[in-house]
């Protein structure tokens, strides 16, 4: 499905965040119990499309855009942080009314997952998490490998710079190896540019890569609640990704031996695009 077509199937909701309403894109599907999925960096909801069909069929979707990202508003100058990604899906679940649900995690979201999970942990959550699914992100931000340009964006001279001047063909070229050899991910990678490219968002891509150090100052308490929480886990991994793969695969089969882990080994760092029918059969194997 393009793009366009994908957000022609949603809205764009109002949410409150850090005392500023912004609109918030917001697809639906299916019916059933609540299944939220949440996207990764630097894309958008639009990552589920493929998918989607098949959990439908069983679950009650919805699958927002992250603040700065896709369809939703995307403000210059914000501080943009985990935190705050984690309220606005709190805000989001209220506003739908979700009382329980399942969540699937994938790269920059793991971590939006582990704060809702911390959140939890503390009593504070309102919403009850039946499990949770994560694919390809840093858990454990230790051993997170941040792409080259990843790396450059975080400097407070250079970053602006590489913001500024960010075009499709320099943005497709970075994210080319992570995705396997082999692999035509030119149809992927020009729908993950044009829901970043909306209204200019790629301007804002050395203020969203600031999840890095939020990951870094938030990594003992997210770990700990990952290591110790009752919610049930299950991981669906890319193999080849050279970001998050089976370097972090295999600190997650150390540390949590009992979490149910299906390694794809032909997969790289976008399961739900590159294996979409694997993955959804995973996914609906696996809720409790």
């Amino acid at each position: 499905m393009e793009v366009q077509d994908w957000w022609s199937g949603g809205e764009l909701v109002p949410l409150e965040l850090s005392g500023t309403e912004q609109s918030v894109f917001v697809r639906r599907e299916g019916s059933g119990p609540s299944m939220t999925l949440l996207h990764g960096f630097p894309s958008s909801s639009h990552d589920w499309a493929k998918i989607a069909p098949a959990l439908a069929e069983r679950y009650a979707l919805t699958m927002p855009d992250l603040l700065g990202f896709g369809a939703s508003s995307k403000p210059r100058e914000h501080r943009y942080s985990l935190l705050e990604q984690a309220d606005l899906v709190e805000a989001l679940w209220e506003r739908e009314g979700i009382e329980s649900t399942v969540v699937v995690a994938h790269d920059y979201s793991v971590s939006v997952a582990q704060e809702l999970l911390t959140r939890r942990a503390a009593g504070t959550l309102a919403v009850d998490v039946r499990a949770l699914n994560f694919m390809n992100g840093g858990v454990y931000p230790d051993l997170h490998r941040p792409q080259p340009a990843q790396v450059a964006l975080l400097d407070p001279e250079h970053g602006p710079q590489i913001s500024a001047a960010m075009n499709g063909e320099l943005f497709m070229a970075g994210l080319a190896p992570t995705f396997p050899e082999g692999y035509d991910s030119a149809a992927d990678a020009a729908g993950i540019w044009q829901s970043f490219h909306l209204h200019n968002g790629q301007r804002n891509t050395h203020l969203l890569i600031r999840y890095i150090e939020d990951r870094r100052e938030n990594a003992e308490r997210w770990t700990q609640v990952l290591e110790t929480t009752d919610v049930p886990l299950t991981f669906v991994w890319g193999m080849l990704d050279p970001v998050s793969g089976a370097h972090m695969a295999e600190r997650i089969r150390e540390r949590l031996p009992d979490a149910p882990f299906t390694a794809l080994e032909d997969v790289a760092h976008w399961p739900s695009l590159e294996a979409p029918e694997r993955v959804a059969a995973t996914l609906l194997s696996r809720q409790p």
